[in-house]
């Protein structure tokens, strides 16, 4: 009993202390943003002067069956304020569906007006979204390629408060934007997933820029300059983020992301369980396969120890899903071993502070919910129910996460699995009938259930021991398994 005892402590720290060092990182990040911010020191879109010499620009939008959201694409990047003779237009399209019937008339009916834009097809989908970019960047005629997933908006003047900034320095090589949201207020879960969203845009980005750390291009709605793209050795396939990739292997190759907070793409947020947990799932497995990649080469680099620091638990950051997974599982032993064993008080109360990181995590995201333009106490009022829901579904979906952080780890390779797109921006929009939804439940579902069961046991045995030290921690773990198991269950009937 003693070592198993012992096992199970030094799991549970373990996985606290990785947390409590992610989170410090976060904090840290809350200081540069903040601090750029006082200072006046973020980045301002910039007015183009009559005499800017406008540079040949591609966009690049590359689709795969894509049939309820790709002709609204096209039609916002056609609408685009840019000369035509400088603006070429490619439709990566590597649909087998109807969507390819779709973007040739579409095509066509930009094409009779006189735009350069050109419905690009490939013999076969060999590596997905990287592979697609690829092809399409060898036979591209830009200088600069924005790129664009299916489910964005872009607004008309998106290339005006992008382009320009890459005059500032030859080094740069992304001008990454802010997403925005077109169906914000659709549900509880796309209010939460916006609410996750801009911390991360108008935090973790910002402060990573004005620090001078490695940041990201987050996959759509930036420009690339070709030839940061070309020296950094062009999109590769070998993980399920090949923007994370790139980015980092640019970076290493001394180019710059330049992040702009003030320019905003508009884009829909996925709307139902499934479509997070896709999204979800290639997000975080294709962080864990870059780190694996390229974090030793990072940390070999001539770089400052701060940006070391951050680039790491950037890296990193989708293992945080596993460490959530081994405390809470183990949350519930160490209740008992709490009131049941003596002799590892030192070792509980060293655990117990480093419950600190995920008080750290609230002041993190409290910083980007900040930015509402809204009086202080009705800010709070709408924040503490928020903060309270998205840990509670962030920590639903751990096991489901960590699942997928995994099988990066260990190298299993698994196809890109887009995030069906629903075209869902009004509350009176569904998802019913739509043909790419998954009408499949996973066996993983049928776990988070169980341990929705699991941690509401741990409640019970709260109350048994009078320990109410962990009780906050289950009662979220409890909710928020409950709430992805049932929205899992409910999304998929009514599909």
């Amino acid at each position: 009993m003693y070592w198993l005892e012992l096992i199970v402590l030094t799991l549970y720290t373990g996985a606290l202390s990785f947390i409590f060092l992610y989170s410090l990182s976060q904090l840290h990040l809350v200081h540069l943003y903040r601090k750029a911010k006082r200072k006046n020191k973020l980045p301002k879109k910039e007015a183009i002067g009559p005499d800017y010499d406008y540079p040949v620009v591609t966009v690049q939008l590359p689709v795969y069956n894509e049939l309820y959201v790709v002709e609204r694409l096209i039609d916002a990047v056609a609408a685009f304020d840019w000369p035509k003779e400088k603006l070429e237009i490619q439709v990566l399209d590597d649909s087998n569906d109807e969507t390819v019937e779709l973007i040739a008339a579409k095509v066509g009916e930009w094409q009779q007006k006189g735009l350069d834009i050109q419905h690009v097809r490939r013999e076969d989908r060999k590596g997905f979204k990287a592979g697609a970019l690829q092809y399409g960047t060898e036979i591209a005629k830009g200088e600069f390629f924005a790129v664009f997933d299916a489910d964005f908006v872009p607004e008309e003047d998106f290339l005006r408060n992008t382009i320009p900034h890459f005059e500032q320095d030859p080094r740069i090589g992304v001008v990454q934007t802010r997403w925005g949201h077109i169906n914000e207020k659709y549900s509880m879960l796309t209010k939460l997933q916006a609410f996750g969203l801009n911390t991360h845009f108008f935090v973790e980005q910002n402060g990573r820029s004005t620090g001078g750390h490695f940041l990201n291009f987050n996959g759509t709605a930036g420009v690339w300059r070709k030839e940061c793209i070309e020296e950094a050795g062009g999109w590769k396939a070998d993980t399920l983020t090949e923007d994370l990739d790139l980015s980092y292997r640019a970076q290493l190759k001394d180019w710059r992301i330049f992040y702009i907070s003030e320019a905003v793409a508009p884009a829909e947020l996925p709307a139902a369980m499934g479509a997070i947990k896709s999204q979800q799932y290639r997000w975080t497995k294709g962080a864990a396969e870059v780190s694996k990649k390229l974090l030793p080469k990072v940390l070999k680099a001539p770089l400052p120890l701060a940006t070391k620091f951050h680039a790491t638990f950037h890296l990193l950051n989708s293992a945080i899903f596993i460490c959530i997974v081994i405390t809470a599982l183990l949350s519930v032993p160490v209740l008992f071993i709490r009131n049941l064993s003596s002799g590892w008080q030192i070792l509980i109360n060293v655990s117990t502070i480093f419950l600190l990181g995920y008080v750290f995590l609230i002041i993190f995201y409290w910083n980007g919910f900040k930015e509402e333009k809204v009086g202080f106490w009705k800010k709070l009022k709408d924040f503490v129910p928020q903060m309270f829901m998205l840990l509670s579904v962030f920590l639903g979906l751990s096991i489901h996460n960590a699942t997928a952080v995994f099988e990066g780890l260990i190298g299993k390779k698994t196809p890109f699995i887009r995030t069906p797109k629903f075209n869902i921006v009004s509350k009176k929009d569904s998802w019913k009938g739509n043909k790419y939804f998954k009408k499949k439940i996973n066996p993983l579902t049928m776990l988070e259930g169980f341990l929705s069961l699991y941690f509401i046991a741990g409640l019970g045995f709260a109350f048994y021991f009078q320990d109410f030290a962990l009780l906050p921690f289950h009662i979220l773990l409890s909710l928020g398994f409950m709430l992805v198991f049932y929205y899992t269950v409910q999304h998929t009937r009514h599909a």
